[in-house]
């Protein structure tokens, strides 16, 4: 039976009422109300699975579902002994009536003894602002949705950051109203095209804009285009949640900081089953940093002030791959080499061969982390006629071969669950 410390709590809640006991006999009934549709949503899920195979012993009862979708019918018709759930408004009173430990893992608004694990946004603010500040750039703008609790929450984070650099910065934000459900509010920046449009207009060039998320960053990239806004190099784009689904249909590919969602799965069932054990939670709330920043297209620039040098990068990076060398780049620019060379190292620090060696090396670490090709199929896909030139500058721009480059990224990758279920058994 759940102990008297967890029954005597959830009594002084409002609407909470008596608990449903969990007996040791039966393995606890869990359900998820966790949306399928969205990736952070996904790697939530993954994590509570992981807890559940490793260390819960629980029967997980899943449907699939939107973010704003109802709770559904047969949850109030079958034995549940616990919540994991992306709670809002009108989630709330019908899990409230299980009598059971509810955990919350989206964050939206507080209700009285739910715990919440959500992403940590003033983390997710600082790692995007640390993106676009290494890039070069010093004006900045963020885009977001009203009302929307996460994107309030990232733009008031963003901002200080802003201001404590002593940066120019502006903002705009869909409309919207209170209580109106997240899709709603998604919507509505989807038909304000001609608005966001019109505010992109208005940005100073360069400018590194920070969207409140994946789907919000999809519409603004769209309104650049509409608006012939040159991205990275006029206004370099990043969003949130990694969604690679969204972030590859985005055109430029979108940046984007990647939460680690699957941990506030782990820690949502870990919490949990200590509120099984009659636990009360420590804190209201636990906030999970984010993991790291995928940099794609909408990012891959260095942000300078100086037209022709901005319109000269823009063509090595464009141009890299095809084999290109410092002659085809003096023949493209207006300058004279001695201009050009000048130019680069007073603001870039570096020559104009460099910034396109730099470039092919991004493209094979690119393609030595994400396939299985050989380096004889990967030297002519970066600018070179022989893999043998391409190990050599490889391994001495990076001080490893390719081979040990690629090794190091398996055992990262292989490690990572590993790791994850590490750092809670500590």
């Amino acid at each position: 039976m759940i102990c008297d410390k967890w029954v005597s709590f959830c009594d002084n809640v409002s609407g909470f009422g008596e608990i449903t006991s969990v007996t040791h006999i039966n393995r606890p009934r869990i359900a998820l109300l966790v949306e399928v549709s969205r990736a952070y949503g996904r790697e939530l899920l993954r994590g509570i699975a992981f807890y559940a195979r490793t260390k819960g012993d629980w029967s997980l009862l899943h449907e699939e579902m939107t973010i704003d979708s109802v709770v559904p019918d047969w949850i109030s018709r079958t034995r549940v002994d616990g919540v994991i759930a992306r709670l809002d408004h009108h989630s709330i009173d019908p899990l409230r009536k299980l009598r059971v430990p509810i955990v919350d893992v989206r964050g939206n608004r507080k209700f009285p003894g739910v715990p919440q694990v959500v992403a940590d946004n003033e983390r997710i603010a600082e790692m995007a602002f640390e993106h676009l500040w290494e890039r070069g750039f010093r004006r900045f703008a963020f885009c977001g949705f009203r009302f929307a609790t996460y994107s309030d929450d990232r733009l008031i984070a963003f901002r200080r950051l802003v201001e404590k650099a002593g940066c120019p910065f502006t903002e705009h934000q869909s409309p919207g109203a209170p209580g109106i459900t997240l899709r709603e509010l998604e919507r509505a920046g989807v038909v304000e095209q001609e608005a966001l449009v019109e505010w992109l207009s208005t940005l100073e060039r360069p400018t590194g804009l920070f969207v409140c998320n994946d789907i919000r960053g999809q519409q603004v990239l769209n309104a650049c285009r509409f608006a012939n806004i040159a991205v990275p190099d006029d206004v370099g784009v990043i969003g949130v949640d990694d969604d690679d689904t969204i972030c590859s249909i985005c055109d430029p590919s979108l940046s984007s900081v990647r939460p680690n969602a699957e941990l506030a799965g782990y820690r949502a069932a870990e919490i949990l089953q200590q509120m099984l054990n009659g636990w009360v939670p420590d804190k209201e709330v636990e906030r999970i940093p984010p993991i790291s920043v995928t940099e794609r297209l909408s990012t891959k620039v260095v942000a300078v002030e100086d037209a022709e040098l901005a319109r000269v990068c823009r063509f090595i990076r464009q141009n890299a791959c095809n084999g290109i060398n410092v002659g085809d780049v003096v023949e493209f620019t207006s300058l004279s080499r001695r201009q050009l060379e000048r130019r680069f190292r007073d603001v870039l620090g570096h020559t104009p061969h460099h910034q396109i060696t730099v470039t092919q090396l991004e493209r094979v670490r690119q393609l030595l982390t994400e396939t299985d090709m050989t380096l004889e199929q990967i030297a002519p896909l970066a600018g070179y006629s022989h893999k043998e030139s391409l190990g050599a500058v490889f391994k001495r721009e990076t001080g490893q071969s390719p081979g040990e480059y690629r090794t190091e990224q398996q055992k990262k990758g292989k490690g990572a669950r590993e790791e994850l279920g590490e750092a809670e058994s500590n």
